[in-house]
């Protein structure tokens, strides 16, 4: 990655005197989320079209959620929690925050803000730190042994004369997954979004999780991340073109906003496969380059282009992929087209105030005569994605429901060695089920009241497995070379799997950013003549919670 440091150190030395306010990102996770989805919707603001590019800046929440407030009435569940957001993002509020502060701080101190457990806001300094814990506890059916989360740490944010801006994020974990879970890290020698883990009690886990980004403006219109975190693009649940479900990794980011257009460009450095949780040994590392451009079309409807290449080199990075402002796959096909290039197409409409409806279209590889000749050709590569979202569904304020199907062709995101597949860390950069899969997913939301939220989720799937030890395309781990044949292919070749995973979750906000967490989950999965990979459970656990996302288990 030393490439990328001399790139942001080159930037740094261009700077202006005078440099734009700069803002961290909302986190994963984030708790108002479903907030942003329902304003974008019911007033189609512009700034809000573009927040599909996650984590999405918090100046710019901010600023929507102040044009809101004072232009349009809002129920009371909906006006709670956009004065919560803007507590919650204290240090853009241009408004009163009166409001904001605590009856009886913390030995005068701590907790002068209900928000914040540390607050500092002075002319050219701002600070706020937080802890974080997670304690859950669950029974799995088929097992005595007890499920559990048990996270602490504490995250922070900061803005130093609103020129340049930080945050951090830094837990210490140990967990013991369901069965599923603990099968996916056995295979694949990585817990689901972490890093390097050690074993915990037999069969838990034991991970630090550490994140960090600086932030910073070259002009008022365009911005720089220098991070270790995660990255999701998408409007929907799962994204086909970069999800948050990998571990973090090594970022630039540079950010574009202007008119209509929103246009970011990113330099990964990430880790290949075949690792084998290491210990003191150097690991080997491989890149990415991505780019998204959207446009505004009009105020209901936003269009974007998305493209990536995933490479590596043994002995030097690949300068050329650099240049934020070009067709990558140009590039990729003037080096030799050894490398791992994906293009696609995004499209977001809001309809009468209540309806979204989006998709994405991936082309990992695609030949139209191949396509027009209906004879299953390998090598068409792609992933489809469409969905909806609907507002206060049926007329019942604060109720919403979200419909979302995803198919995705055999050898999609794999490539032809071990280096360039689309992953990182043994994890897939974009649906955590790899290929050769057709998924539909239903979620509903409700929130009766200020305090408590209630989600039902489903997902079900059929998915096409290896057999006998012969690829058919749903591990993007194996080389595409190693395919039995060239034509005669459908999603859901091979084996056949269906799986079916069903929660509910009920969250009731105690004290500001403090949930207790019940949920109830069943996973039914069934593999065609294998048994022992064949598995039905239940499970059901309850935990509490504090400024941190809960930890799910969605596939």
């Amino acid at each position: 990655m030393q490439c990328i440091k001399r790139l942001l150190y080159g930037i740094c030395l261009i700077l202006p005197a005078q440099l734009f306010s700069q803002t961290p990102l909302l986190p994963q996770g984030y708790k108002h989320q479903n907030l942003m989805d329902r304003l974008e919707i019911r007033f189609r603001d512009s700034a809000l079209s573009f927040q599909h590019i996650k984590p999405y800046d918090r100046k710019g929440w901010v600023a929507a959620l102040e044009r809101i407030d004072s232009t349009a009435p809002m129920n009371k569940v909906d006006a709670y929690n956009i004065q919560d957001a803007l507590m919650n993002n204290y240090e853009w509020v241009t408004g009163p925050k009166d409001a904001f502060n605590s009856r009886k701080p913390w030995v005068k101190t701590f907790y002068k803000v209900k928000s914040d457990f540390l607050l500092v806001d002075t002319k050219d300094f701002f600070l706020s730190v937080n802890p974080v814990f997670q304690f859950q506890a669950g029974k799995e059916s088929g097992t005595d042994e007890t499920l559990f989360v048990n996270s602490k740490g504490a995250r922070g944010r900061g803005l130093i004369a609103k020129k340049i801006g930080f945050d951090f994020y830094l837990t210490d974990n140990q967990e013991r997954d369901p069965f599923y879970v603990r099968r996916f890290v056995d295979s694949f020698h990585a817990v689901p979004g972490a890093g390097f883990y050690k074993t915990f009690k037999k069969t838990g886990y034991d991970y630090f999780d550490a994140r960090g980004s600086v932030f910073f403006n070259i002009t008022k219109y365009i911005n720089v991340q220098f991070g270790y975190d995660k990255n999701f693009i998408g409007n929907g649940y799962r994204s086909l073109f970069l999800s948050d479900f990998s571990n973090n990794y090594l970022f630039l980011k540079l950010a574009a906003r202007i008119w209509k257009l929103n246009y970011q460009s990113m330099f990964m450095e990430l880790t290949p496969q075949d690792l084998i949780n290491p210990g003191n040994e150097l690991i080997d590392k491989k890149y990415a380059a991505v780019h998204h451009l959207s446009l505004q079309a009009t105020k209901w409807l936003n269009i974007g282009f998305f493209e990536s290449v995933v490479f590596g080199r043994e002995n030097h990075f690949e300068f050329s992929y650099l240049i934020p402002i070009i067709f990558l796959r140009s590039i990729e096909q003037q080096n030799g087209s050894a490398d791992n290039a994906n293009i696609g197409f995004d499209v977001k409409a809001n309809i009468a105030k209540h309806v979204q409806i989006y998709s994405q279209i991936l082309l990992d590889e695609f030949k139209l005569s191949e396509m027009k000749g209906g004879e299953g050709w390998w090598g068409n590569k792609y992933g489809i994605q469409l969905g909806a979202k609907y507002i206060d569904a049926l007329g019942i304020r604060n109720l919403d429901l979200q419909a979302e199907y995803n198919a995705v062709r055999p050898f999609t995101y794999s490539h032809f060695d071990g280096v360039a597949n689309y992953s990182h860390y043994n994890q897939p950069l974009a649906h955590p089920m790899g290929a050769n899969l057709r998924e539909v997913i239903g979620i509903a939301k409700y929130q009766p009241i200020p305090k408590l939220s209630i989600q039902g989720k489903i997902i079900g799937w059929i998915q096409g497995l290896d057999s006998a030890g012969i690829n058919y395309g749903s591990n993007i781990f194996r080389y595409y070379t190693d395919r039995p044949k060239d034509y005669d292919w459908k999603i859901g070749e091979g084996r056949r799997a269906t799986g079916v995973n069903a929660s509910l979750w009920v969250g009731y906000e105690v004290l500001e950013n403090l949930f207790v967490d019940g949920v109830f989950q069943v996973r039914n999965y069934k593999v065609a003549d294998d048994p022992t990979l064949s598995r039905n459970t239940t499970m059901f656990s309850l935990g509490l919670r504090m400024n941190m996302f809960r930890r799910e288990y969605d596939y």
